[in-house]
């Protein structure tokens, strides 16, 4: 009974054309039956768009965080440059006290270029203050001036 299934094996003729018989099909490059997955050739050009959009999109994210920091930067300078000229002005002001460590005093303009630094607060001179307020300051640790309104 062997013998008669090998000699029907043998028999065996393929009705299909050789050339259209693949000896791999599983690298083939599109799909060798009828449930396989559909394989379509890729628009590079419609690829390339969705790359650049994505790229444009992630460096102008990337470009306004860099903004937002480099106003921040800019707002710290002028912070800094502000607390520098008070500080200037301070040490040019008239004091008759010396100031203390993390005591709060109030800067004025007496006239044009002639300051003085007092205890008293513009809300304690009442309406009619007799100088012109420039800012309120602390003295802190390392002897800078830290300015509030």
């Amino acid at each position: 009974m062997q013998q008669k299934e090998n000699k029907q094996q043998e028999e065996f003729i393929n009705p299909i054309d050789e050339d259209k018989i693949a000896q791999n099909p599983h690298l083939l490059p599109y799909a060798h039956t009828v449930g396989g997955v559909q394989i379509k050739p890729m628009d590079k050009g419609k690829a390339k768009g969705r790359a650049v959009t994505a790229m444009y999109k992630q460096t102008d994210m990337q470009l306004g965080q860099i903004k937002k920091q480099i106003e921040l930067l800019a707002q710290q300078a002028q912070a800094i440059q502000r607390r520098i000229s008070i500080s200037e002005l301070i040490y040019k002001a008239e004091m008759n006290f010396e100031p203390l460590i993390g005591f709060t005093y109030h800067l004025y303009e007496r006239r044009e270029g002639d300051y003085v630094l007092s205890m008293v607060s513009p809300r304690e001179w009442g309406p009619n203050p007799p100088y012109r307020f420039i800012a309120t300051v602390e003295l802190l640790s390392d002897h800078t001036w830290e300015v509030g309104e």
